[in-house]
This record gives structure tokens, C-alpha cells and sequence, in this order.
């Protein structure tokens, strides 16, 4: 007898405190979050690219990890490159805004 299994809701997203009284935000700074979200993919490509040199000089490694490392690194650099177009589409649309 075949049983279905029920789908899994995802997680619901953290969002940040809001801002207190001062204005300043309890969060860590958008800044900060774009400098850890592209330092993370700097990290993920390096280690792509090491592994991809571990393969081709003969190490131990398996050719499948090596693949989904370089998949993930590509994807993020892509995703990155995405968020970058918007913010700059954004730039330029409240730059054009008439006073």
C-alpha cells in the first residue's frame, strides 16, 4: 500500500527588529548583510575552484562534489549578479524622480 507523503511548509523568514526610538536598527546594517552575502559567494567559488584544481591534478576527490561545487558557486554568483541589476534598476528609477 502506497502512502503519500504530506509536504513540508518552509520556514517562515526571521524578519529584523524594527528600528528603536533613536532610528538606529537592533540588526546588523544593510551593509553589513550585502558584505557577508558577497563575501560568502567569494568563499564558495574559491572553494570551487580548488576543487575543480584537486580534480585536474589527480587528487581524491570525487568528480561528483566537485560538479555540484562549482553549480552552487555558479548560481550564487548569479543570484548575486540578479540582486545587483535590481538595486541599480532601483538607483536609477528614484535618481530619475522629479522634485
Amino acid at each position: 500500500m502506497n502512502t503519500i507523503n504530506t509536504l513540508q511548509m518552509p520556514q517562515a523568514v526571521a524578519l529584523p527588529p524594527p528600528p528603536t526610538a533613536n532610528g538606529a536598527a537592533a540588526g546588523p546594517s544593510f551593509k553589513e548583510l550585502l558584505v557577508d552575502s558577497i563575501q560568502q559567494v567569494n568563499t564558495m567559488q574559491l572553494e570551487a575552484d580548488q576543487a575543480v584544481e584537486t580534480l585536474f591534478t589527480g587528487g581524491d576527490v570525487n568528480p561528483a562534489e566537485v560538479l555540484t561545487a562549482v553549480q552552487k558557486a555558479d548560481l550564487a554568483f548569479r543570484l548575486t549578479m540578479q540582486m545587483r541589476n535590481k538595486l541599480m534598476d532601483v538607483y536609477q528609477e528614484i535618481k530619475d524622480i522629479r522634485i
